[in-house]
């Protein structure tokens, strides 16, 4: 074992951010190199750069040397718990283990440093030898599964800004990011403003904005399916008894034609109650909704989507925190106006993705959706389990 990683003396007033720096500094203590790689195969590792570098050239991370003390050299990287406050000027990429084994390595001198400077700073020899154990590591962390829950223990665990956060949870937990980070990163700069050009065509803050209020005014998703379940509550609430799907599907269809809804406006009326009702036969099966239970709205999937995309507005440097803080704030308060618990919610959220994008299919979107229910109903350390809905 290199002497650059003999334990270091512990640190008695620091308390690691996350499970990762906690796991990191443990083996640390223990001297165990394979386990802090088996760590760092894991985890997210971000370098830094100046945002105007990275707008001109995007496609390239220039990750430089720094010059530590005693004379050594190393190139710096930070776990996700590290990362400095949020910087309009400051921005950072997202590598991996296996990019930085990878790097170009022209001097072997140099080290990599995690967390340089700080209680939990790991240095590791960058020769072939031991760039080789890292992408070992990595390639058998590969063949296990990285779904996990997340969260930062310096973040929102508690009251309004916390619980807006939690509604975002289905998508922090399939991206696998901490639940309650609203800080300097989302995934990584450049990421962030690719992902909100390719999946949103947003390219800069007023379009950012536009697309954020109108998630907030639930005006996203196509409204046919408040529509729907709309009319189904109401013939509930005047009957004292929830409807038939028959009765439920031709007093919709009746309703969208006194409406003014063409013929095929109110075939898919008629069609969209069928598909819901199919859904929800299946939520009950997957334990997403109770065996009486049944879905109220869909406006959740905007909040929920919300609460994210203020996150991935504040990454992509196009506000700064104090406005995605107020969106995020803002989109819990919505949620909590709207449904009655965080299971209501989260099958409102469900049924409004699949709708929008399964296609009856029972696919990714449908996994996905039962994978992040079952993980933010049953962790202990879920938000959901920890934050009241009232």
């Amino acid at each position: 074992m290199s002497s650059r990683n003999r334990p270091a003396a512990p640190t008695a007033a620091w308390t690691p951010p996350s499970e990762t720096e906690q796991l990191l500094h443990e083996a640390t203590l223990r001297g165990d190199f394979a386990g802090q790689l088996r760590v760092l195969a894991g985890a997210e590792l971000f370098v830094a750069a100046p945002r105007a570098e990275v707008d001109d050239q995007s496609d390239m991370v220039f990750w430089r040397p720094q010059q530590l003390p005693k004379g050594l050299v190393a190139r710096p990287v930070l776990t996700r718990g590290m990362l400095p406050p949020w910087h309009p000027e400051w921005v950072f990429h997202r590598i991996s283990l296996r990019w930085a084994a990878e790097f170009h390595w022209n001097d072997h001198r140099l080290l990599l440093a995690v967390n340089a400077g700080t209680p939990g700073q790991v240095l590791l020899p960058t020769t072939p030898e031991h760039r080789a154990w890292w992408l070992r590591a990595y390639t058998e962390n590969e063949r296990g599964t990285n779904d996990r829950f997340v969260a930062l223990r310096h973040g929102p665990l508690h009251g309004p800004l916390a619980f807006g956060l939690a509604c975002g949870g289905h998508l922090a937990f399939r991206n696998g990011v901490p639940w309650n980070d609203v800080g300097s990163v989302y995934s990584g700069y450049a990421e962030e403003l690719e992902t909100l050009r390719d999946s949103w065509g947003i390219t800069d803050r007023a379009g950012w904005r536009k697309q954020l209020d109108a998630l907030l005014d639930g005006r996203n998703s196509p409204p046919e399916p408040d529509f729907a379940l709309k009319v189904r509550e109401e013939l509930r609430i005047g009957r004292g008894a929830v409807p038939s799907p028959d009765e439920w599907r031709e007093t919709a269809a009746g309703h969208a034609q006194d409406l003014g809804a063409g013929p095929a406006a109110v075939r898919r009326i008629e069609e969209l109650v069928r598909r819901i009702v199919r859904y929800e036969a299946r939520f009950r099966a997957d334990g997403l909704l109770a065996p009486d239970g049944r879905v109220r709205r869909t406006v959740a999937y905007d909040y929920g989507r919300a609460v994210n995309l203020a996150r991935w507005g504040l990454s992509a440097r196009f506000c700064a925190p104090p406005e995605a803080e107020q969106a995020i704030v803002h989109a819990g308060a919505l949620a909590r106006s709207a449904y009655g618990s965080w299971q209501d919610y989260s099958a409102g959220y469900a049924l409004g993705r699949v709708l929008r994008f399964d296609g009856e299919e029972y696919g990714p979107f449908h996994e996905q959706n039962i994978a992040a229910h079952r993980v933010l109903t049953e962790h202990e350390g879920s938000p959901w389990r920890n934050l009241p809905w009232r």
